[in-house]
């Protein structure tokens, strides 16, 4: 949620580089979004002062205004900002300001103690202009300033702080750009012109691949040079100088009218280096597991449901039982775990803070964490004792797709791992890449289309699974919402007869998961049900059945089906939404790329 961008350094055009450097986070998620530039000259003023622009709305082609445009200058932040405190508003929206317009400000995270530090910073004749908690953190440098320096006073006006936070700051007498963390990412550009912050290193990669990701409780400051201070001391500490593998052009559209469709045709490449390139780190992750005394896998969203999958891998091919809990929940359940536990979180951003905040909890506890993530230098990745980068490429779409598949197909591959038949799994992987190339073809896409068009006015619909096909149902059924706005359930087929059946009226379509397993009997003995109940059927499998009024193909590759399955729930998703008039697929209403805030 959120997005941070700032520059500071030689060239004269820092606002435009903010204004572009924005529209990279773009899918984090934001309903307004701002920029602040440092006048260059007072121009008859007694001090420097900020431009400041401000809208509401999404940025997307945008232009800088008339003052922001003309301004020739070296500094900037910028922020596209998702609502907590106080509503949609240019007033709300940031970089906030001071009293005297001299300091800049943009945050993201929620300071608890607002309201405390508010009544104390009005008693003082601050006076507030935003709903917003962020306007306290400007104000209180503001008072800070007063007495010291302005990295001191950003220091500790920051440690006054309660909650997880991220600011970035600039001070129009001062030729740097301050930025402090306690929880949501930022990271820090070391280009050869000056530096760039983003709360996401996929803004930095067109500036620079050398990169530092702060830590917690670190502050770090821009300017002719770079330093990095520890909190809440301000001890100078020595960063540590990451290097980006991306590339700026894997993260633009091409010849795809949008990210979404584009990420779902990388799929098959994803696979296909998992199979072919991760054997020695799954097995690394498997001996983890055999070493534990009880394995947690915890995801939130999309991951949850991979990491719900995970569990019938490891149960159904390597006879291990592992558990499995939402990540928002995990931290009530945390009184069994020992220094002898193996905490499997998995996530896309490797910034969830409803995955961060248990898993740091549980490493208090002596717990190993060994995590899958996609985001090299996430706080999920610095928190891993070892680690799996799930290898995805850059995923801008809101709507998780590519990530998925790399994380069920590193859970697969484990879990051979552990019965030793790495060479099965990779053969089982490398045939549902090419199921899915196939899945691609214009031919399958238009039969998918054809039935979203079908189904386009229904409401509600329902997906039906069993066994490992209960967590291709949920995801499935989370594409479905996330992107064509139909209230869409995935349930356990054995569920029906427990309340589910009173759902079922004339012509509600329900996606039926029929793979050529153990389970297959009885989900069809299900679709006849809902069958009889009215229900439209669509069957997704290796085999057509009569009971199915819609069919989709699918091959026949044991665990690794559930692969190809998925792929046609997204593009179903992606048609729907479509047929429904959904202008952006990439950019679901209410969500955000990123959960930072709980």
């Amino acid at each position: 949620m959120c997005g941070i961008f700032g520059y500071v350094g030689n060239h004269k055009n820092a606002a435009n580089s903010v204004l572009e450097g924005l529209k990279t986070l773009e899918y984090r998620g934001y309903d307004s979004w701002g920029i602040a530039a440092k006048e260059q000259e007072a121009k008859g003023k007694e001090h420097r002062e900020f431009i400041v622009e401000k809208h509401t709305g999404k940025i997307g082609t945008k232009t800088l205004g008339p003052q922001l445009s003309a301004l020739g200058t070296s500094l900037a932040i910028g922020h596209t900002r998702w609502a907590t405190h106080g509503g949609v508003t240019e007033t709300n929206a940031h970089p906030h300001l001071d009293c005297t317009k001299q300091i800049a400000l943009v945050h993201n995270g929620i300071v608890e103690n607002f309201n405390e530090l508010k009544t104390e910073l009005i008693k003082k004749k601050h006076v507030f202009v935003s709903q917003t908690d962020t306007e306290v953190i400007v104000h209180l440098i503001e008072e800070e300033l007063k007495t010291k320096g302005f990295v001191t006073a950003v220091r500790d006006a920051f440690n006054q702080l309660q909650g997880m936070n991220a600011i970035v700051v600039a001070y129009a007498p001062s030729t740097e750009i301050i930025a402090a963390k306690t929880g949501s990412p930022l990271a820090v550009g070391l280009g050869d012109d000056g530096y760039v912050i983003a709360s996401d290193a996929s803004g930095i990669v067109k500036h620079t691949k050398k990169v530092v990701f702060l830590a917690d409780y670190q502050m770090a400051i821009l300017g002719d040079t770079f330093k990095l201070l520890q909190l809440p001391d301000g001890k100078e500490i020595t960063p540590h100088i990451d290097m980006l593998d991306w590339t700026f052009e894997n993260s633009m559209m091409g010849k795809y009218p949008h990210f979404f469709l584009k990420e779902i045709h990388e799929q098959p490449q994803v696979i296909k280096n998992i199979a072919l390139t991760y054997g020695d780190q799954t097995q690394k992750f498997a001996n983890l597991v055999n070493k534990a005394y009880g394995t947690f896998m915890v995801g939130c969203g999309t991951a949850s449901y991979a990491a719900l999958a995970g569990t019938y891998l490891f149960s159904s091919i390597a006879k291990k039982h592992v558990n499995f809990t939402i990540g928002s929940e995990f931290e009530y359940l945390e009184d069994y775990l020992t220094d002898k536990t193996l905490l499997i979180p998995i996530s896309q951003s490797g910034e969830t803070i409803d995955v961060i905040d248990p898993v740091a909890k549980a490493k208090k506890k002596g717990v190993t964490v060994a995590a899958l993530v996609n985001v090299q230098g996430s706080t999920l990745y610095r928190l891993a004792d070892q680690k799996i980068i799930l290898g995805a490429g850059q995923e801008k779409a809101v709507v998780a797709t590519k990530s998925f598949m790399a994380m069920i197909s590193v859970l697969l591959l484990t879990a051979y791992s552990l019965r030793q038949k790495q060479e099965l799994a990779k053969e089982l992987l490398l045939k549902a890449a090419d199921n899915v190339t196939s899945l691609l073809q214009e031919d399958s896409k238009n039969t998918i289309k054809k039935i979203a068009e079908k189904v386009k006015k229904k409401e509600h619909m329902y997906i039906l699974g069993r066994g490992l096909s209960y967590a291709t149902a949920l995801e499935a059924s989370l594409k479905i919402k996330e992107s064509s706005y139909v209230h869409a359930e995935g349930f356990a087929g054995g569920e029906l007869k427990h309340g589910v059946m009173a759902l079922i009226e004339e012509g509600t379509p329900c996606i039926i998961y029929a793979p050529n397993d153990e389970t297959y009997q009885a989900i069809i003995s299900n679709a006849q049900e809902v069958k009889a109940r009215g229900a439209f059927i669509i069957g997704i499998g290796p085999r057509t059945n009569p009971v199915f009024d819609e069919f989709i193909e699918t091959a026949d590759i044991k665990e690794a089906t559930m692969i190809p399955q998925v792929l046609v729930a997204q593009l179903f998703a992606y048609y729907l939404a479509l047929a429904r008039g959904i202008k952006d697929p990439d950019k679901p209403r209410n969500l955000a790329k990123s959960v930072t805030v709980k």
